[in-house]
């Protein structure tokens, strides 16, 4: 069992950034890939960034390649998400993911094992 706690949603203007974060617990951090998707209204969850369990591969989607960060802290079991210039089209719920093995990084959320509650991110335009 995994349990993930995200933080770090809000209120943002347009061209403005925010950090995400999730703690994990439960199974030893560092054996497993991490992601970001995030979720529209009536939509299913679609992929933003996802890391190794080393951190040595990243994986942005197009749709925030450039402005997005995704990066990990084993020693504290968290992963992070650094949202720079961002867009109105960014207003989602975000959830980070667990997914075993450590190695690959999937872009579909049904093939990820373990999610936190969510957290809102709202751009104003």
């Amino acid at each position: 069992q995994v349990q993930l706690v995200e933080s770090g949603g809000g209120l943002v203007q347009s061209g403005g950034s925010l950090g995400l974060s999730c703690e994990a617990s439960g199974r030893p951090f560092s054996a497993y890939t991490m992601a970001w998707f995030r979720q529209y209204p009536g939509k299913e969850r679609e992929f933003v960034a996802g890391l190794t369990w080393n951190g040595g591969r990243t994986l942005h989607a197009d749709s925030v390649k450039g402005r997005f960060t995704i990066s990990r802290d084993n020693a504290k079991n968290a992963v992070y998400l650094q949202m720079d210039s961002l867009k109105p089209e960014d207003t989602a719920i975000y959830y980070c993911a667990v997914d075993f093995p450590g190695h690959i990084i999937k872009t579909t959320a049904s093939e990820y094992d373990y999610w936190g509650q969510g957290t809102q991110v709202t751009v104003s335009s």
